[in-house]
């Protein structure tokens, strides 16, 4: 019961589509059908600019930090206990497929990235911070959002099996298949940056 609970908190909370209801509500336009035609803050970024972006941004974060923290909060359990540490990662899981397959928004979301980030927070806040410092120097020096997401991923199961020493496996695997799905989710990115023909952002650019 505890895992089903779980899972269903963690997918509304992911379902929740940030960008579309603040494209509609604010702009009156989706943003799934503009820029990179995906419903997530990058895009939010490029099409509605930075107010909003942060906007969607935050939330998206918050959602992923929700999905991992609610059992620590409903169950009492020790921070590292394994079962704890196991609902987390399924209600982290669970939210990034809403976030991808969103129920409020016919199932058309995100990659999952900005969640991703909320997910990692909650589980191991210094390897998300970590992970944050990569993506922001491979953003700044690049330009290309999409290579720094997935550099980061990349870091993520690094720094937590490496850099802090994690001696959970199970935490170790999701880390892995997290930065995976983060990878494969940016697989047309990768094509555009082989190509030389991906979208390029400037962070400090009105």
């Amino acid at each position: 019961m505890e895992y089903i609970l779980i899972t269903l908190i963690g997918y509304l909370l992911g379902s929740v589509p940030t960008a579309v209801w603040v494209g509609k509500l604010r702009y009156q336009l989706d943003v799934r059908e503009h820029g990179s035609k995906n419903a997530g803050a990058t895009n939010t970024f490029r099409v509605l600019g930075k107010r909003a972006g942060i906007l969607v941004l935050t939330v998206d974060v918050l959602k992923g930090a929700l999905a991992v923290l609610t059992p620590f909060f409903i169950f009492n359990l020790a921070w590292n206990n394994d079962f704890l540490i196991q609902l987390k990662i399924i209600g982290g899981i669970s939210a990034v497929i809403g976030h991808i397959f969103p129920l409020f928004a016919g199932f058309r979301g995100g990659k999952g990235v900005a969640t991703s980030l909320g997910i990692i927070l909650g589980i191991h806040p210094l390897a998300a911070l970590t992970c944050v410092g990569i993506f922001l120097v491979v953003f700044i020096i690049s330009n290309f959002v999409s290579l720094g997401a997935i550099v980061a991923a990349i870091s993520f199961p690094l720094s937590v099996e490496f850099l802090f020493l994690n001696d959970n496996n199970t935490l170790c695997i999701f880390s892995w298949l997290l930065s995976a799905a983060v990878i494969i989710a940016h697989h047309k990115n990768i094509q555009r940056l082989i190509r030389g023909n991906e979208n390029k952002m400037n962070l400090f650019k009105k």
